[in-house]
């Protein structure tokens, strides 16, 4: 069956407002952002937009992490700020800020060449946009706990492997296993061989979405504000290649790790046995926390069960800030 694949602009509903300073700082009602990386290296003159709340003074107390949230394909930073099921404001209710970048190629953050918009090569450059963001915006924290979605939680991953200079406490990701079934990669491998893919509507939800009854009402329709193209090559990537490095890359990882997997994914291979196997494949983790989900699809957020997943997210990232002192 052929899909209405279409280009089309990205939306940009916000204005941002463009920063290169490190040394930033703003109060918890400032929301979009745009920062250009101004030091050496691979992301070098890079843009990134994206959406924030930061502390108005400093932290509570020195175990405040920042977080620091990636979002998975076809979805903006918007993923983390849709209006009640918005990670950035239970973060902020509990007093520790949060920043939600768009990864490259979405929205207003640089693209990567077509051939480089893979997980690892996202990896290097956010590991260096990561860097910049927290000599910005941590003074006082404890260090940073990544947050990543499906495709965001596979870079998550790799930029835990790469152990980053800057303090990196945890990661917490979710939509993202071991093993995808094998018609979906065939179907991945037949999209179109142009750069970005507007995934229809229709069809996204029936895939990020569990069953009738496992979400509110005003689902799916409220969380298509995060809806824009995705690269067409991250989505080879994280079925072909990432699978099959998968295992190596998480045993790299030496931060502790909460991983969660919607009962319903339909994206992923997913039963306990999975979950366990995946927990288990961060072998140099001091801990981990791996569990399914019960009534809950892809998108975990935008489940009956999001906010109760989002707690443990944000309870994760304070233990992780304990943890370091």
């Amino acid at each position: 069956m052929k899909l209405p694949w279409q280009r089309r602009s990205q939306p940009m509903t916000e204005s941002p407002m463009k920063t290169g300073n490190p040394t930033m700082t703003v109060g918890t009602n400032d929301t979009s952002f745009t920062h250009t990386v101004i030091g050496a290296g691979a992301a070098h003159g890079m843009t990134l937009t994206g959406k924030r709340r930061l502390l108005a003074g400093p932290p509570a107390t020195k175990d405040v992490p920042l977080i620091i949230a990636l979002h998975g394909g076809t979805y903006s930073s918007t993923y983390f700020d849709i209006p009640g099921y918005s990670l950035l404001d239970r973060a902020a209710a509990a007093g520790i800020p949060i920043i939600a970048l768009d990864r490259p190629g979405y929205v207003g953050s640089t693209p990567l060449a077509p051939e480089d918009a893979t997980i690892l090569k996202n990896a290097a450059v956010l590991d260096q946009a990561i860097g910049e963001l927290w000599q910005a915006t941590g003074t006082g924290t404890a260090g940073v706990v990544l947050i990543g979605h499906s495709i965001g939680g596979a870079i998550v991953t790799a930029i835990a492997a790469n152990h980053p200079t800057w303090p990196l406490l945890g990661m917490a990701i979710s939509g993202c296993l071991l093993k995808v079934p094998t018609d979906s990669r065939e179907q991945w491998r037949a999209l179109p061989n142009i750069p970005m893919i507007d995934l229809p509507v229709g069809m996204k939800d029936q895939v990020m979405f569990g069953p009738a009854g496992s979400y509110d009402d005003g689902m799916p329709a409220r969380s298509h504000p995060a809806n824009t193209l995705v690269p067409r090559a991250e989505l080879i990537d994280i079925t072909t290649t990432w699978i099959e490095q998968v295992r190596s890359v998480a045993a790299q990882v030496r931060v502790p790790v909460y991983s969660r997997q919607g009962q319903f994914d339909h994206l992923w291979i997913t039963d306990a046995q999975q979950v366990s196997e995946f927990g288990a494949a961060f072998t140099a983790s001091p801990w981990v926390d791996a569990q399914l989900t019960p009534f809950a699809g892809h998108c975990i957020d935008f489940h009956r069960q999001g906010a109760g997943f989002q707690l443990g997210q944000v309870a994760f990232a304070l233990q992780c800030g304990v943890k370091a002192t």
